[in-house]
């Protein structure tokens, strides 16, 4: 008997490489849009970003005027420059001329040139802010300056390698013992004499296991003869949680020590810095530029795309002209390559117009929160906007991610206005970042001898007719990081 014959039908959804080059465009940040494009225009000679574009064309008007700035001049010419100088020169004086005194060439017509040098270095070079001097660095120097033998300063250059930018070992001594060449054959011993001399160095503490030990080097490097150095260091060594939770009754009774002395010693300690190498940190500070724009006209709110926010790019019309004269397979690449930059321009486009729409979704349903603040906000998930705009919630996912909206409360994430819902008495519900700002609220009004619990806050809440348990407001202060009513209390 023969096999029959079996039909099978199915779906299956391909993506063409300029639908995939679109969905990549659109959920990338927009520095690494920036850096995108660059790329793609330096492999594709169809390409270009509009500003060198203007920069060319300058170039070129530019050099078209060269032969004016080499015109010979006439007699008549001549003559006008000599009498001009003639009539411009100043009248020097037998007392200018005899006079001990420097000359002062400067006059009117070198004004600008003087101002202008004014603002450079001696050596007529612009003036330039060094390089901050890292922490690895600041100790190096000097550890160059201090008397050690070629052991003990190999042992130091790695502790210093192995810092983190608090200035502490994060990962211990063993990992510090298990880099040092093995031809040292250093022991635990040795590594940590020369740690106990790396914390003496400036800043003082560096070097640190944790924060007891960073705290103790620095106050050993206090003069012996300071008040309440003694009782300071026996609460760092062993009291320190007790320091933390500032209940000074039970720490005085532990140390056997009034509770004077006890605050007295406490304040020293609050002296000393808990992160000793933080303030050479060179990382430097990321600022974020806005990709859209919120802003108030009349009534309504608007959303503007911010014109710098991705990098405009446009065809090389010369290259274009080219096409048609090039040979054969010549004119085959570039009109490929054309069609590739056609379709990345329609791309950027058409992710600017998706960015706009749904930001623009986005401001209409928390225009509250615009107008009122946090406590103002609405529940909104990825799949309403996905809804109100026709789009999938993957797209919408990949359009809040990493872009940013300017307000005038603020510059936010575009994730930031997605929040779920908590039910509310009168049927409605309630955004979660509202409900924090009411936390955080009802938490700065209170009184500070007495805090509210978790469970008098949902009871406040549910006054507000929010219904809400008292673990999701534990859950809820542990994200704003309030601290608990009894470590309330006892900072109070």
């Amino acid at each position: 008997m023969k096999p029959g014959l079996q039909f099978r039908l199915n779906q299956q959804l391909a993506l063409t490489p300029q639908l995939q080059q679109a969905i990549r465009l659109l959920q990338l940040s927009q520095l690494e849009l920036a850096a995108e494009l660059r790329q793609l225009a330096e492999s594709n000679p169809l390409l270009e970003f509009e500003e060198d574009a203007d920069a060319d064309q300058e170039e070129l008007d530019g050099e078209s005027d060269i032969d004016n700035d080499f015109d010979i001049p006439t007699s008549s010419a001549k003559e006008t420059s000599a009498t001009s100088e003639n009539d411009e020169a100043p009248e020097w004086t037998e007392a200018d001329i005899g006079s001990d005194e420097p000359i002062d060439f400067s006059s009117s017509n070198g004004s600008s040139n003087s101002s202008s040098q004014s603002n450079r270095d001696d050596d007529g070079m612009e003036p330039q802010n060094a390089a901050p001097e890292s922490l690895q660095e600041h100790l190096m120097w000097q550890l160059n300056l201090t008397p050690m033998d070629g052991r003990a300063k190999a042992i130091a250059t790695v502790l210093i390698d192995a810092l983190n930018t608090d200035g502490y070992l994060g990962e211990g001594l063993d990992a510090v013992l298990s880099a040092l060449p093995p031809h040292l054959k250093a022991t635990l011993d040795e590594v940590e004499a020369v740690r106990r001399q790396l914390q003496r160095f400036d800043p003082a503490g560096v070097g640190s296991i944790d924060l007891p030990d960073c705290l103790r080097a620095q106050l050993e490097q206090f003069d012996p003869s300071t008040p309440y150095l003694d009782l300071a260091l026996k609460i760092v060594q062993h009291e320190l949680e007790l320091l933390a939770r500032n209940d000074m009754g039970k720490l005085a009774r532990r140390l056997h020590a009034s509770e004077e002395d006890t605050t007295a010693a406490a304040i020293l300690i609050r002296s000393l810095d808990p992160r000793p190498g933080a303030a050479m940190d060179t990382t430097p500070v990321e600022y974020v530029a806005p990709d859209v724009y919120a802003r108030k006209e009349s009534t309504r709110w608007r959303v503007f795309l911010n014109p710098d926010s991705q990098p405009k790019l446009s065809l090389n019309q010369h290259y274009c002209s080219l096409i048609a004269r090039a040979r054969s397979d010549d004119a085959s690449w570039m009109r490929g390559q054309l069609q590739e930059a056609r379709w990345l321009i329609k791309s950027l486009e058409s992710r600017a117009e998706t960015l706009l729409k749904v930001a623009d979704a986005i401001v209409r349903r928390q225009s509250a929160f615009l107008d009122y603040g946090p406590e103002a906000m609405q529940p909104l998930v990825l799949r309403e906007v996905a809804e109100e705009v026709g789009m999938h919630e993957s797209t919408i996912s990949r359009v809040t991610t990493r872009k940013y909206i300017h307000t005038p409360r603020g510059t936010y994430e575009l994730k930031y206005f997605f929040s779920s819902g908590v039910s509310t008495e009168d049927g409605g519900s309630a955004s979660a970042t509202a409900i924090q700002a009411m936390l955080r609220k009802l938490v700065d009004g209170e009184d500070p001898r007495k805090p509210l619990s978790d469970q008098a806050l949902a009871e406040e809440l549910h006054g507000k007719g929010i219904q809400v348990a008292r673990r999701t407001v534990a859950k809820y202060r542990e994200i704003l990081r309030i601290p608990s009513s009894s470590e309330r209390q006892r900072s109070s």
